[in-house]
């Protein structure tokens, strides 16, 4: 069971990435709207029209895929890294910590970090 875990965590991040990036990327859910003049309106309103919430979901997209398998996962992780450091950032400064006890992103973190955990020995080989 041991052995097959790392697969399951794997597989479990790459589909809350994959459901995250295919709902805006094909358009699938509704696009909120913010009170205008708050930090998250503000913050939204240049991501969409400059494309660049764009240029992350396929990353996200690129990252899922990449973590579900298991040969790819390390690299996986290096493309979903920064982007589960700027949700964490998004929450904390835009949101003034609203959204961090969220089962989603807390799965997220504990998937992410049971990985990393799991690849420590080559993810130190970076740092040589």
């Amino acid at each position: 069971m041991k052995k097959h875990l790392p697969t399951v965590a794997g597989i479990l991040l790459g589909l809350l990435f994959l459901m995250a990036s295919l709902a805006v990327l094909l358009k699938l859910a509704p696009v909120p709207k913010f009170p205008e003049g708050t930090p998250i309106a503000l913050f939204m309103g240049a991501f969409a029209p400059t494309g660049y919430m764009t240029f992350v979901k396929i990353f996200e997209l690129t990252g899922a895929i990449l973590v579900m398998i298991p040969r790819t996962r390390n690299f996986g992780l290096l493309v979903l890294g920064p982007i589960i450091v700027n949700i964490l950032a998004f929450h904390t400064f835009i949101l003034h910590g609203e959204g961090l006890l969220d089962p989603m992103l807390i799965a997220i973190i504990i998937l992410a970090l049971y990985l990393l955990w799991d690849a420590r020995q080559k993810f130190l080989g970076l740092l040589k």
